[in-house]
């Protein structure tokens, strides 16, 4: 299988590198710098993409590479840091920028040589994003200045006898006119890409692996109902079949019918299924908890606690599986990443947990690519389609601590929301849409007496990677529809408000 190999140096938009990669229907993996040089030749890539990063490469404390990959005859991307890198570890000179004029952030207008395989067949001027405060004083002997702006005379680089490419801006960000294709000319001009990959291959060769890795053991998937664990489990089931048992938990934070519909999407595999009802004991261990990471782990810690449980009772267990994918990952924070919040399965894990290990069969793959597999898998359209949950389900759309009554307060109120959004057609266009629970009170009139009731706010986004996300334009008549049913229709909730932050700065839940 080709392969392109990305090796991670700490940017805030490599994950978007691996999805434009995915895009032009090539695989690939994100390994972070630190990983030995052997294991990354032995990956057997037909390309390779330095990323960005926000270190100085002339410091002897910052993330490197082993100069001898320049060596194995592969053709390498180096995107902002990642082209200063290839220059100085080939001999060149990046330097502090001296002034603000060779500083450049932002959207910057750029000529590009079109003679270079990157920019073949591309408008010779457009718009890139910038964002480096570093610039190459000299370039590397072998290498022509291919691109240049106003402030800048060598925005990107190519030794196009090696293979071998630079560019100081941000092609993977839509911000940058035609960097897709700049990606897209890398792969199929440079490394000789087919640009034939599939989710369909991506599904056998997953299946292959699961089955080689579990052989005769036993698996306990962790399904929470969304559309992560929900593939997760389908996929597990056409690897191993009746050695899987689900185990949905029902914490009494789901939303209204979900339980049900989870079950009976499952119905035509071969598995073991197992529904557990656990909302009293859930409810109690977060009484009083209003501190949304404190949420995290206590809903994460009694997950497993149901599980070795359920595990106790079917014998065997060898393996705990997960529906943790690539966002997950990269904002549960890596190495010395900074944590945006803690996933519950990734970051809330107890520290003795009774299986032999973890299996994260779709830790690699963005939301996007999940449903892809689903419907390859043949799950039904409407669990493939359904709107994100995130594990610890309402608790974390609930401000404050949480009650029966909160819940049950939400449930209804955000099935009107969905029911209206859907009625509307507004379910096609957005990626998420849901409602919160806020802690705030305020006086309301209803009839003739005074109430002292919940806000209610409802957030939509649209967003292609859930990575960033810009909050949706709803027609103010739909609005007025949904929340006039919610204050008719549920009790305890006098106002509606709309949320109309992107992320970032804000992320798409609230906690």
């Amino acid at each position: 299988m080709e392969k392109i190999l990305i090796i991670d140096f700490g940017g805030q938009y490599n994950q978007l590198i691996a999805r434009r990669v995915r895009e032009c229907n090539v695989y690939c993996e994100v390994k972070p710098w630190t990983t030995p040089l052997a294991q990354l030749k032995a990956f057997d890539p037909i390309g390779i993409i330095f990323t960005g990063g926000p270190d100085s490469v002339y410091l002897d404390s910052s993330p490197t590479v082993d100069p001898e990959i320049f060596t194995w005859g592969v053709p390498i991307l180096g995107v902002c840091y990642g082209c200063q890198l290839m220059a100085h570890l080939l001999g060149g000179q990046v330097v502090p920028a001296q002034d603000d004029s060779a500083r450049e952030y932002g959207k910057t207008l750029t000529h590009y040589d079109a003679g270079c395989k990157l920019f073949q067949g591309l408008p010779q001027e457009g718009v890139s994003w910038m964002s480096h405060g570093d610039y190459m004083a000299r370039v590397p002997d072998g290498f022509a200045l291919t691109a240049r702006s106003a402030a800048c005379p060598n925005v990107a680089i190519a030794d196009e006898a090696r293979g071998f490419y630079g560019v100081q801006f941000h092609p993977e960000v839509s911000h940058t006119e035609h960097g897709v294709d700049m990606i897209r000319n890398f792969l199929r001009l440079a490394c000789r890409a087919s640009c034939g990959w599939t989710m369909g291959d991506y599904k056998n060769t997953a299946i292959a692996r699961l089955r080689e890795r579990i052989g005769g053991g036993n698996v306990l998937l962790a399904l929470s109902g969304g559309v992560d664990s929900s593939v997760a489990a389908a996929l597990l089931a056409e690897a191993v079949g009746p050695q899987l048992t689900c185990v949905f938990v029902d914490h009494g934070l789901m939303r209204l019918n979900e339980g049900d519909e989870v079950e009976r999407a499952f119905a035509k595999w071969d598995l073991n299924f197992v529904r557990v009802d656990a909302e009293t004991r859930f409810l109690l261990r977060l009484a009083g908890v209003d501190e949304p990471e404190r949420k995290r782990k206590i809903i994460g810690g009694e997950f497993i606690r149901v599980f070795e449980e359920e595990a106790k009772k079917i014998g065997r267990v060898d393996f705990l599986a997960q529906g943790t994918i690539y966002p997950d990952v990269i904002e549960s924070g890596a190495g010395e990443a900074a944590v945006i919040k803690s996933h519950h399965n990734v970051g809330g894990l107890p520290d003795y947990v009774d299986f032999k290990e973890i299996v994260e069969p779709l830790r690699m793959l963005f939301k996007d690519e999940v449903r892809q597999l689903g419907r390859e898998l043949g799950l039904p359209e409407y669990l493939v389609s359904r709107q994100p949950f995130p594990g610890p389900g309402l608790a974390i759309r609930i401000i404050g601590d949480i009650t029966k009554e909160k819940a049950d307060m939400l449930r209804q109120a955000d099935f009107i929301f969905r029911e209206e959004m859907a009625r509307a057609g507004e379910d096609k266009r957005l990626n998420q849409y849901f409602a919160v629970l806020t802690n705030t009170r305020s006086v309301g009139v209803m009839g003739d007496g005074r109430t002292y009731d919940y806000t209610l706010a409802l957030r939509a986004v649209t967003t292609s990677d859930f990575m960033t996300a810009d909050w949706a334009r709803i027609p103010y008549e739909l609005l007025d529809r949904v929340s006039g049913r919610i204050v008719n229709e549920v009790k305890g909730i006098n106002r509606i408000v709309y949320d109309i932050t992107s992320k970032p700065p804000a992320t798409i839940e609230w906690e």
